[in-house]
């Protein structure tokens, strides 16, 4: 899983995250930081409120500190099949690289991270980046 710092880059970089469920995330500056929570059907659901801001509900969980919290506060911690897709076509190859991983893309310097995530993001954001 990738960092809350390395996911927090990617939407400050333009990552728009459109919450689907199976979707992974944290809560920084809450006393969450090192737990990731996953959108669900049953028990972590987003809801659009009427003036069309969306929110994250916790549906009877243990997560007792938390009602809802605004889309905005939560940080998508996107999966390695995510980081892949929206690299689309600009992706040429996932390769093992020392104790690491690179990634090749189009038109960019290859990116090098501890795991196929962080080599999947580091990539990501050097295209978003430009």
């Amino acid at each position: 899983m990738i960092s809350i710092e390395l996911a927090t880059e990617l939407r400050e970089a333009g990552l728009a995250w459109r919450p689907a469920p199976g979707d992974r995330f944290a809560i920084p500056d809450r006393g969450l930081d090192d737990q990731a929570f996953v959108l669900s059907d049953m028990i972590i659901q987003v809801h659009d409120l009427p003036g069309g801001e969306a929110v994250i509900g916790f549906n009877g969980t243990t997560e007792w500190a938390l009602d809802d919290i605004e889309r905005d506060e939560a940080i998508w911690l996107p999966h390695e099949h995510q980081l892949r897709t929206l690299l689309g076509d600009a992706f040429h190859a996932l390769d093992r690289s020392g104790d690491g991983w690179r990634v090749r893309v189009a038109d960019r310097p290859d990116s090098f991270g501890a795991t196929p995530e962080d080599a999947y993001a580091l990539a990501l954001l050097r295209v978003l980046l430009g």
